[in-house]
């Protein structure tokens, strides 16, 4: 059996992140090893790539090299193009400009999310506008469009390492047309990205294959309450969450969130839509998706559920 009620301080923790507290230690007894370094460089033709202390620092790396006035917009599109959007992207903008959500004679730079892992669908028309543009991938490490060319449309491409690597700090800013400013990472905090990143990508099929396995699992196991994938997928797509389509099944999401939050599951709503994400990454494991389930349908089930109906 699952215990749905625990004590507040005995709570499991499920992250979007593959992070666990056990890799605290692990992490800090890996050697040294610079396999990233020649994994990088391979991967992004030897061009301008630095590390930094997570995605938000390398969106602000980039948008420093664009002598942004006050007055100045820079414009947010997104694969859904839903008006959700991260406030760790819109709150780093916001120091250097405007933002809005649509292109327009004051947009001097273009900021693409590459949602939850799903590429924007139309990038070549974008280039074709001639506006600077910015590729957040942070959510996107391994994913690719149909030209596998995620990450070199633009002048910058930005990633974050947590939302795949069992890591608590790190991100990466590549440089596609031009030097960006250095980040403030330092030697310890550079060798200590490089050992635990060198040690995953050395069996990246492994655990991607895991991480794939594990998302058609979870897809297959919540479809038998109703819920169906937000997004379409492909063989060339490595989802950071499970997004699902909530098909009017919870009747209110913001307690739903709350429900889970209050069993040690992270979760949230995809604001805008009838859609919500939950964890689905390679350190998760069949039982792990049982406890999901058991939790989720506990509370569609559950009387104050149905008094929303």
């Amino acid at each position: 059996m699952f215990v749905l009620h625990p004590d507040p301080f005995l709570l499991p923790s499920f992250r979007i992140s593959p992070f666990r507290t056990s890799d605290m230690a692990f992490n800090n007894q890996l050697g040294n090893d610079d396999f990233a370094v020649g994994y990088f460089d391979k991967r992004f033709r030897k061009k301008h790539w630095q590390y930094t202390h997570n995605g938000r620092e390398a969106i602000a790396l980039a948008l420093q090299n664009y002598k942004l006035n006050k007055s100045d917009v820079v414009t947010i599109l997104t694969t859904s193009q839903n008006f959700y959007i991260s406030s760790c992207v819109t709150g780093t903008i916001a120091q250097f400009c405007n933002w809005n959500r649509e292109i327009t004679s004051d947009t001097k730079v273009i900021l693409v999310n590459h949602e939850f892992g799903y590429p924007y669908p139309e990038m070549e028309k974008l280039v074709a506008l001639g506006l600077p543009i910015i590729e957040d991938c942070c959510t996107t490490f391994f994913s690719q469009d149909e030209a596998s060319k995620v990450g070199q449309y633009g002048d910058y491409a930005v990633y974050s390492f947590p939302k795949f690597f069992p890591i608590q700090i790190g991100g990466l800013l590549v440089s596609n047309k031009n030097e960006a400013t250095k980040s403030l990472f330092d030697e310890m905090q550079t060798a200590y990205v490089q050992n635990v990143l060198s040690h995953y990508l050395k069996k990246e099929s492994e655990w991607l294959e895991k991480r794939r396995t594990n998302f058609e699992t979870a897809v297959s196991l919540f479809s038998k309450l109703g819920f169906t994938e937000r997004f379409e997928s492909s063989d060339k797509i490595v989802p950071s969450a499970l997004m699902l389509n909530n098909n009017a099944i919870v009747k209110d999401l913001n307690s739903f969130k709350v429900f889970l939050s209050q069993r040690g599951i992270q979760s949230s709503i995809f604001y805008g839509e009838e859609a919500f994400f939950l964890p689905t990454h390679q350190n998760l494991t069949t039982s792990d998706y049982d406890y999901f389930l058991e939790c989720v349908g506990h509370f569609v089930h559950s009387t104050f559920n149905i008094q929303h109906s």
